[in-house]
Parts: structure tokens; C-alpha cells; sequence
């Protein structure tokens, strides 16, 4: 799994119940044809992630396809998500 890009926004708390920030990243991934959650349609994760005083943390993600935008029931391995967390951690500050 490689990540080809993304698209992020910075979520808006109007309760202000949530401490710290939360961000909404989309994705792009990579999947090599032997992997299970491989598509043709391609496939992208939806992930949301938690800034506070401790640092920044997935909150919650999910995998979809990406044509159908049907959500798909996979889990990611360790090594996955800390790449993904790692990828996220990196770009969250370019987010307006």
C-alpha cells in the first residue's frame, strides 16, 4: 500500500466539546494486484485525525472504493498505519 496523495480539511467543532483539532484526510492509495484489498475501481481511506496536547493520533479511518464509494471492511495492518499516521502527522499543519 503506497500513498499517491490527498486531500484534507480541518473539521470544525462548533460544540468545542472535543479537545484539540480534528482533521479529515482522503487518501490516494497504491495496492499491488496480490493484495487483498486490492480493486480495479481503486481504493482510497478516509481518515480522521485527532491533534491535541499529546500529539496527533487516528481517531477513526475507513477504506472505500474509490468508483463505487462503496466502504469496504478492512482493517490496516500495524506497518500500514503507522505510514499512514507518519503521512498525516507530516501534512496536517498545510491544512487551512
Amino acid at each position: 500500500m503506497n500513498i499517491k496523495g490527498h486531500e484534507a480539511e480541518k473539521l470544525k467543532d462548533p460544540t468545542g466539546i472535543i479537545e484539540g483539532d480534528r482533521y479529515e484526510f482522503f487518501l490516494d492509495l497504491e495496492i499491488d494486484e496480490e493484495d487483498e484489498l486490492y480493486s480495479e475501481q481503486g481504493v482510497y481511506i478516509k481518515v480522521i485525525l485527532a491533534v491535541d496536547s499529546n500529539g496527533h493520533r487516528i481517531a477513526q479511518y475507513q477504506f472505500y472504493e474509490e468508483n463505487t464509494n462503496k466502504a469496504l471492511d478492512f482493517e490496516m495492518e500495524e506497518e500500514e498505519e503507522q505510514a499512514v499516521l507518519t503521512y498525516c502527522g507530516e501534512h496536517f499543519k498545510t491544512v487551512l
